[in-house]
């Protein structure tokens, strides 16, 4: 027996991430996965960001650790 990935580029009708709204529409679904992906890294960077200006403005007692 085969994996699932195997049957997925056999079937990519099959595959329920290449629906879009209840639409078989690959490109779309690849497209909104890259955005989610591109989202995603924009938000850990902004995270980040905010933890240092945090850190920069919070006691110096708290900064350190036990």
């Amino acid at each position: 027996m085969g994996e699932w990935s195997d049957y997925f580029e056999d079937f990519p009708e099959e595959n329920p991430a290449n629906y879009v709204n209840g639409r078989y529409d690959p490109q779309a679904a690849a497209a909104a996965r890259a955005r989610e992906s591109q989202l995603a890294h924009e938000q850990a960077k902004l995270n980040a960001e905010i933890r240092r200006i945090i850190q920069k403005h919070s006691p110096k007692a708290s900064r350190e650790k036990p």
